[in-house]
């Protein structure tokens, strides 16, 4: 490779997000993913009532608003399903484990669907077939000589259905332990933590019709062009009927500044677009806290003043008064707050704080979303429960067009929370799952991930079972996370398609294919349909519509049955018949959560069902039956400051990110358009300023290295700079290239959250290389 000629290319993108672009974008995936013209068909069936629900984001689905409900993401999700390109046992005969190690994330998931059940075998380093059976009881033999159920530990995936996460978390407990690593201990856990102890609830409070209604929208870290690309539907008529957007993240989305709707013709024949945001606030990584600080400060100073000269009051003092706790304290250390400080920490001006104060303040109905860029810090916790109290200052709780968004990623990750994956269980829930399915579940608390990847080095942990996801790259210290799975004596992944944490195994290893969620689910000639809930708490039904992958599949339910079944025997739970009628999973489910009264028919309803948050309602369910306001101090002694007291302006702060062609792990091409990437991932975007403060020039390439505490080298090599629109001293790069750079101790306070979005580093020079490498 030469330097003069690096791979791919830089090239600003002016087109608004989606438009033509998107529709292009659209055919070239099905043409590449070779998907069968007759299954065209099915794009007019996602994420609508009579049909599939997206495998991609959680964004809520428009029963109404039009014949398509589907984006240029959702297409790749489902093309990438429906592609007839195949993983069969001839493919694994042909390549060793060795040899696919050297293939890029994208390269295996360019192979296709895989197609039979494969067993590792040592001897040759190749994946070989394995009949269904002997691979239940090769999972069964080993979890049963296991001297504690503690030993093993169960990862989910945000995919799996209500149904199936159900079976299997039930199978866990009836084993014996609440080892439920799960996607969302490395997303929302800090919402999932933070809000019970403001609101009392870990969800959000806003339906889509509250969007219709709302006048402040105020976007915090969330990029939803390319995370959440239906969301951008809503923004669009937000925007054009007058409400004040306003984004706060530290990149200058594309998708945030114009939007055209493939949706709407005259918009995209006469080459039109809709302005999304009006103000654009770029604080620097980790920056959020002292942000809303100074906007919560604002606002006490303003209402103050109103006191002082006999004005009308500017927070809700009917809402504060009736319905909250902890306000004095709350608005005397706003107070005492230094706002030279809050300058320093957000790295924004006053001038800019106080005009987002102005911007909230003048909203009547205020719905704050927020995504990753708020949640990957150590202090995530902190900031989500300071952004609700912000919120509440206003009473934009429980109000129509108002309230708290948080905006979840894989499409059933908040379903798989309600109906029972969490490593933390409610005593409320253990004794209802126990008195149900008559046995004692385990009360001790299990590991989440972070813990999990611990206990794999230390060798306790010896199996790991996976219901989706790709363990190995979606995880912190890639490298670390690598040898933990080595450890095991047993990696066993439930999947669609090959990904890396095949391939990175431990000393047994299964792959048990399944069908994906656009395939007909058939079960004793009954279609089954799965249930999901989506990031508003809408819980609504899914039936595939193509004929399976192979013959050869099984479904996430019937696998994890089975594999029950083997272990535990029947005497307790016919786990077969479950996974023969998932109504009787429903029935179960009905049984033991509440709010899931009269589950089966209630899912017959066109767009199903809305599990009641009582926070909405301005029920707090908190243990002093209020909602609380809690103060918290600004955080000055983090690694980020000490790394920067030791190496001074070169320290630079990592957050990794998506590109667009890509959803989680799955990389679906090279392209970040919006960015203006293309044809390549190992890029680091950073501040023009910065480029010439290190020494380095524009497309220069570096090598990355973790400055940590703990004695371990982290370094990621071969990075090519591109300048952008980034606060000084930060840098972002795509995971999970960037990955093995998060340590594995670096984690969110209480959440246990990897701090993906603030890692120390340095960049170093870097020979043009003649080879990326594969990860």
């Amino acid at each position: 490779m030469d330097k003069s000629n690096p791979p791919g290319k830089i090239a600003p993108y002016h087109h608004p997000a989606a438009g033509w672009g998107a529709l292009k974008y659209v055919a070239i995936n099905l043409i590449k993913e070779r998907v069968a013209g007759g299954n065209y068909r099915m794009l007019f069936k996602q994420n609508q009532a009579d049909g599939f629900d997206c495998p991609g984001c959680a964004w809520p689905d428009r029963q109404h608003a039009s014949t398509f409900e589907f984006c240029e993401n959702g297409v790749k999700a489902v093309a990438a399903e429906a592609t007839t390109k195949r993983v069969t046992p001839a493919f694994f005969a042909e390549h060793t484990v060795d040899a696919l190690m050297a293939q890029t994330d994208y390269e295996l998931e360019q192979h296709g669907r895989l197609t039979d059940p494969m067993v590792y075998d040592p001897a040759s380093d190749k994946y070989v077939p394995i009949a269904w059976q002997q691979a239940f009881e090769l999972v069964a033999s080993h979890l049963q000589r296991l001297p504690s159920a503690d030993q093993a530990a169960f990862y989910t995936s945000g995919r799996a259905s209500n149904e199936a996460a159900f079976l299997y978390q039930l199978f866990v407990r009836m084993y014996g332990t609440n080892n439920f690593p799960d996607c969302s201990n490395m997303c929302h856990e800090a919402t999932s933590r933070g809000l019970p102890g403001t609101v009392g609830v870990g969800k959000g409070t806003v339906t889509l019709d509250d969007f219709e209604q709302a006048d402040t929208i105020i976007i915090f870290g969330q990029n939803p062009a390319t995370n959440h690309p239906r969301m951008l539907g809503e923004l669009r008529e937000a925007a054009r009927r007058g409400a004040v957007i306003v984004s706060v993240n530290p990149l200058r989305e594309r998708g945030l500044e114009r939007f055209a709707s493939p949706q709407h013709p005259v918009e995209m024949i006469t080459m039109g677009s809709t302005p999304i945001a009006s103000t654009f606030i770029q604080p620097r990584l980790g920056g959020d806290f002292a942000l809303i600080k100074g906007v919560a400060k604002y606002v006490i100073e303003r209402d103050d003043l109103a006191q002082a000269n006999g004005t009308a009051r500017i927070v809700d003092v009917d809402f504060i008064r009736q319905h909250t706790l902890g306000f004095e304290a709350f608005a005397e250390d706003l107070r005492r707050e230094d706002w030279a400080l809050l300058e320093a920490e957000s790295g924004v001006a006053r001038a800019e704080i106080e005009n987002l104060g102005r911007i909230y303040v003048a909203g009547k109905r205020v719905i704050a979303t927020w995504g990753m860029g708020i949640t990957q810090h150590k202090h995530s916790l902190q900031t989500v429960q300071l952004l609700s109290n912000l919120l509440m200052l206003c009473g934009h709780v429980g109000r129509e067009g108002a309230g708290i968004c948080p905006v979840r990623g894989h499409s059933n990750v908040q379903g798989n929370r309600t109906v029972g994956i969490e490593e933390k269980p409610s005593a409320a829930f253990l004794d209802s799952l126990g008195k149900v399915f008559r046995f004692e579940p385990p009360r001790a608390h299990g590991l989440d991930v972070v813990e999990t990847i611990a206990h794999m080095l230390e060798g306790k942990v010896k199996v790991l079972m996976g219901l989706g996801g790709n363990f190995a790259m979606a995880t912190p210290d890639t490298l670390r996370t690598f040898d933990g799975l080595r450890a095991c004596e047993l990696t066993v992944h439930i999947t669609t398609k090959l990904n890396r944490s095949h391939l990175v195994h431990g000393k047994a290893a299964l792959i048990l294919p399944t069908l994906g969620r656009t395939e007909i689910d058939d079960s004793s000639g009954v279609a089954q349909g799965i249930t999901v809930e989506d990031s508003m708490s809408m819980v609504h039904i899914s039936y595939g519509m193509n004929a399976p992958a192979s013959p050869n599949l099984l479904s996430e339910t019937a696998i994890i049955a089975h594999i029950a079944q083997a272990t535990l025997g029947d005497a307790r739970v016919n786990w077969l018949a479950m996974a023969g009628d998932y109504g009787k999973i429903r029935d179960a489910i009905e049984q033991v959560i509440p709010g899931f009264e009269h589950y089966n028919a209630r899912i017959q309803q066109p767009g199903g069902f809305h599990l009641r948050v009582a926070s909405r309602e301005r029920d707090w369910e908190t243990a002093s039956g209020k909602a609380n306001f809690i103060v918290h101090a600004v955080q000055q002694d983090t690694p980020i400051q000490r790394a920067r007291q030791q190496h001074g302006e070169r320290l630079m702060t990592l957050m990794t990110t998506r590109s667009h062609d890509q959803y989680n792990t799955t990389i679906y091409a090279l392209d970040d358009r919006y960015r203006g990437v293309f044809g390549q991932r190992r890029v680091v975007f950073i501040n023009p300023a910065d480029i010439a403060m290190l020494g380095f020039a524009d497309g220069d390439w570096v090598d990355i290295s973790t400055v940590w505490d703990d004695g371990i080298a982290r370094r990621a090599n071969y990075f090519r700079l591109v300048a952008y629109d980034i606060p000084r001293g930060c840098i972002a790069g795509y995971y999970p290239e960037t990955n093995p750079l998060v340590p594995l101790g670096s984690v969110g306070d209480v959440c246990n959250t990897p701090t993906s979005k603030s890692i120390p580093v340095l960049l170093h020079p870097s020979a043009p290389p003649q080879a990326l490498p594969a990860f």
